[in-house]
C-alpha cells in the first residue's frame, strides 16, 4: 500500500512539474504572458549571446593608458598618455585581403555594372600608388591586386572613404547570408540596381527579396507571418572601421600582461619587451613583423632574410598578439574611424573616445493619402540620411548640432584665430579656419587617422601608440584596413 501511495505521489509531483514547466514566462511589470497570441502577442525571443561575425575576433574591453609608450622624437605633443576605457568589441583577425576586396568589386560589377558603372569605378583601389619616379614598380602596379600570387596580401591603394563603403557592403552580405541560412530568405543572385539586400532597408520594410520561411506573427492585427526585426537578435551590428582607441587597445593586447588588474609589463609593441626580434628558442632572432630595418634594407640578406618581405607580406604572417590579431605593428598601416586633431588626448571622452560624430536622421518620403510615411531609398538601394538640424536638437542637453567634428578644437568657441572673434561670425565651412588647411597645416575636417607601422617604416612606427593622418580620399601603397564590430550586451563573451 505504501509503495502504491509512493508512486501516486511521484506521479502527481511529475505532473505538477510538467505543467509548471510548460507555463509561459510573464512580464514582471504587468503579469501578462509573453508570446501569447491570445493577449496581444508581445514577444520575447530566446537570445543567448551575440554571434561572432565571419573573420572577427572578440576583444574584451577594459581600461588602459593610451598614448606614447616611448620618446616623442617628433616633439609634436599629439599623443600624450591618458587613461581611458574601451568597451568590448570585435575586430578582424587580419587585414582585409586583396581577395576579399576583389569579391566586393565582383559583387558591385554584377549588381550595378550595367546601369551604374560609376559605382564599380569609385570602389577600385588606386594601383598607381606603387609608382615611384626613380624605381621600377610597374610589375607591382599590374599584378599586386589581381594576380593569385598576391590574393592573401593586404589590399592597399584604398582610401578611407572606400574602406567605409566596403564595411557597409560587408554588413549587408553577412546579414543576408544569416537570413538565407535560416531559410527566411531564398538565394537571389539576380539582384540588381536598387533591388539588393540592405540591412537598414530590410528593417525599414523597403526590401522584400525572395522570401522563404517567415517567422510566425503573434500579433492578431497582422498577417500570420512576419519578417525579422532587430528585437529578434538574428542580424549582426554593422561592420565598421575601429576607432583609434579601439585599434590601439587591441594592438597592445594587454590581456596577456594583467594579473589581478595589474599590468605586469607595459608594452612598446604588440609583444612583450622592447625588442623587435623574438627570443623564442625555435625562432630565436626572427623579426616579429614586417618593417624596414634601416636605409635600403627592406628584407635582409639572401640566405638569411630578416622579415622575408620586400613589400607587404601575406595576411596572417608573423606572430599574433595575445588577442590573436596578426600584423598589428607592421606590414601595412591601417585606417581608423577618427578625424585627426593634435590635441585629442586632452579633449575626447575617457570612455569610448572618438572624434568625428556627425549625427544624422532618416529622410522620409512624402506621406501617402493615408498619412503614412516611409523612409526613402536612393537609386542604389541604400537608405537616405540627412544631418540633424539645429531646430531638431535645440532642446537636447547632450548635443546641439549635427556636426561635432570641430567640437572644442576648431569650432567658434575654441578658435584661436583672432579674425573669427573680431568678425563675430561663426565658421560654418567644412574645413575650419583655425588650422588654415593648405597654408600652415594639412589638418582639415577630412583628415583621418591611420595607425601602426608598415613595410616602409622603421621600428619607431611599430608602436601601436603612433598616429599619423591623411586626407580621407587619398590612398598610398602602405595603408590598408581591417573591420571592427560593436559588441552588444555584456562585456564578457558568453555572459
Amino acid at each position: 500500500m505504501r509503495i502504491k501511495r509512493f508512486f501516486q505521489v511521484s506521479a502527481l509531483i511529475g505532473a505538477i512539474l510538467m505543467i509548471s514547466g510548460c507555463k509561459k514566462e510573464a512580464s514582471r511589470s504587468t503579469g501578462w504572458e509573453y508570446n501569447n497570441k491570445n493577449n496581444g502577442g508581445y514577444e520575447k525571443v530566446p537570445f543567448a549571446d551575440q554571434q561572432t561575425g565571419p573573420g572577427l575576433v572578440f576583444i574584451e574591453g577594459g581600461t588602459f593608458t593610451m598614448g606614447n609608450t616611448q620618446d616623442d622624437v617628433m616633439y609634436d605633443w599629439s599623443n600624450s598618455p591618458r587613461r581611458i576605457t574601451v568597451s568590448s568589441f570585435y575586430m578582424d583577425e587580419t587585414e582585409v585581403r586583396n581577395f576579399d576586396y576583389l569579391e566586393y568589386l565582383y559583387w558591385l560589377s554584377r549588381v550595378y555594372g550595367e546601369n551604374y558603372p560609376g559605382v564599380y569605378k569609385k570602389a577600385l583601389p588606386d594601383s598607381l600608388v606603387w609608382r615611384q619616379k626613380l624605381a621600377y614598380n610597374e610589375p607591382i602596379v599590374e599584378y599586386y591586386l589581381r594576380h593569385p600570387a598576391y590574393r592573401d596580401y593586404p589590399v592597399v591603394g584604398v582610401s578611407w572613404v572606400q574602406a567605409t563603403d566596403y564595411c557597409q557592403w560587408r554588413t549587408d552580405r553577412v546579414n543576408e547570408m544569416m537570413l538565407i541560412k535560416r531559410g527566411i530568405l531564398e538565394w537571389d543572385p539576380a539582384q540588381s540596381n536598387e533591388n539588393n539586400f540592405n540591412t537598414e532597408a530590410y528593417f525599414a520594410n523597403q526590401y522584400d527579396g525572395k522570401p522563404g520561411r517567415q517567422l510566425p506573427n503573434l500579433n492578431l492585427n497582422g498577417s500570420d507571418t512576419r519578417r525579422v526585426k532587430m528585437e529578434d537578435g538574428i542580424l549582426l551590428p554593422k561592420y565598421r572601421l575601429p576607432t583609434e582607441a579601439e585599434w590601439e587597445y587591441a594592438a597592445l593586447g594587454l590581456i596577456g600582461n594583467t594579473l589581478y588588474e595589474r599590468v605586469v609589463e607595459r608594452k612598446n609593441y604588440p609583444w612583450n619587451g622592447s625588442q623587435v626580434r623574438t627570443n623564442e628558442s625555435r625562432y630565436y632572432g626572427s623579426f616579429m613583423d614586417n618593417f624596414k630595418r634601416g636605409k635600403g634594407d627592406y628584407m635582409g640578406v639572401a640566405g638569411n632574410l630578416n622579415d622575408g618581405a620586400d613589400i607587404p607580406a601575406a595576411c596572417g604572417s608573423f606572430f599574433p598578439n595575445d588577442y590573436g590579431l596578426y600584423n598589428m605593428a607592421g606590414n601595412v598601416s591601417e585606417w581608423v574611424l577618427d578625424v585627426y586633431r593634435p590635441l585629442n588626448s586632452y579633449e575626447v571622452n575617457d570612455l569610448r573616445p572618438f572624434r568625428g560624430n556627425v549625427f544624422e536622421t532618416l529622410v522620409l518620403d512624402p506621406a501617402d493619402p493615408n498619412g503614412n510615411t516611409l523612409a526613402g531609398k536612393d537609386s542604389l538601394g541604400h537608405m537616405r540620411y540627412r544631418p540633424v538640424t539645429v531646430a531638431e536638437a535645440k532642446d537636447r542637453r547632450n548635443y546641439r548640432q549635427s556636426d561635432n567634428i570641430n567640437y572644442l578644437d576648431g569650432d567658434f568657441a575654441s578658435s584661436i584665430n583672432s579674425s573669427d572673434w573680431l568678425s563675430g561670425v561663426k565658421d560654418t565651412s567644412a574645413t575650419n579656419s583655425m588650422y588654415e588647411y593648405g597654408k600652415s597645416s594639412l589638418i582639415s575636417d577630412h583628415a583621418r587617422v591611420y595607425k601602426g607601422g608598415n613595410w616602409k617604416d622603421q621600428a619607431f612606427y611599430m608602436s601601436p601608440s603612433t598616429r599619423r593622418y591623411l586626407n580621407e580620399t587619398d590612398a598610398t601603397d602602405a595603408i590598408g584596413f581591417r573591420c571592427a564590430m560593436t559588441r552588444v550586451g555584456g562585456s564578457i563573451a558568453g555572459k
